[in-house]
């Protein structure tokens, strides 16, 4: 149903491939994309997307490398745009009337593809964390010009790159701001993440280096010291980032000949016996 294609990358979770599973479950074609030396593991797991070997290992520089590798191999397909996901994600969920309802179907991709392609300045958008939606406030179905997390639909067109070691979504997204291009974040469609930290696998090596991820938001304000800022809560440190001046990057409209009005569900019923 989705015109682009969705990129799952993973390293050491063969055992538990959530975000597989949850697209399995949704009937969602995607591509699970790993190291060489894992793929027969993954294989193993009887995942039904199609598995792609990166053609390297090991490069102790976290995910940064294989993200930039999906880019490449969207573009060469020729894609406009390409997903790309964490391989924690346990599922996905509908935001109605402030109730969280797990999604079972595909829709929500299509839909979100369908809203970024109605512009023409939408470089990044992606579903926010079921966490953040807390049900006592009141939501609008997406926020506009923030940072996107763990779920990302990308321009392939825009001239920047992952780079660095730590916080690269959260540098990315700054970035393409600072260009003038805009972000979306769905709050009408949510992903339910494990938490950092919380399972072995993926970018491990990267936590365990830091000195309570101070490094991680170091680097952040050493790539943008005009909006980041580094404090210290919950024990750890943590960057800050002030979105405020990015309010005034706003969508451009296309031209478009046919536009089609009224409500458009994507075939979606809502069914509170899913509620989270």
């Amino acid at each position: 149903m989705n015109r682009y294609p969705i990129y799952v990358i993973s390293k050491g979770r063969h055992l538990k491939p959530l975000t597989c599973r949850a697209l399995d479950k949704m009937k969602i074609q995607y591509m699970l994309v790993v190291e060489p030396q894992e793929k027969e593991m993954y294989e193993a797991a009887k995942v039904k997307g199609k598995i792609l070997s990166l053609p390297f290992s090991n490069l102790g520089k976290g995910s940064v490398p294989a993200r930039n590798w999906v880019w490449d191999h969207s573009e060469l397909a020729g894609h406009k745009r390409h997903w790309i996901l964490d391989d924690n994600i346990e599922q996905f969920n509908r935001m109605n009337n402030n109730l969280q309802i797990r999604c079972n179907s595909p829709a929500i991709f299509k839909a979100a593809e369908d809203f970024a392609d109605r512009y023409t300045n939408v470089a990044i958008a992606g579903f926010e964390y079921d966490f953040f939606a807390k049900s006592r406030v009141k939501w609008n179905p997406f926020r506009m010009n923030t940072r996107i997390y763990s779920t990302l639909l990308i321009d392939n067109n825009i001239k920047h790159r992952w780079r660095g070691k730590y916080n690269e979504d959260t540098d990315l997204s700054l970035r393409v701001l600072k260009d003038g291009f805009c972000t979306v974040l769905f709050l009408a469609f949510l992903q339910q993440k494990t938490q950092s930290m919380k399972m072995s696998g993926g970018n491990d090596e990267i936590y365990a280096e830091t000195n309570d991820r101070l490094e991680f938001a170091e680097s952040l304000k050493n790539q943008h010291p005009d909006v980041v800022k580094v404090t210290k809560k919950f024990g750890r440190w943590h960057h800050h980032v002030d979105y405020r001046d990015f309010k005034r990057n706003k969508l451009q409209r296309k031209q478009e000949k046919n536009s089609t009005k009224g409500v458009n569900n994507y075939g979606m019923k809502l069914n509170t016996q899913n509620q989270r």
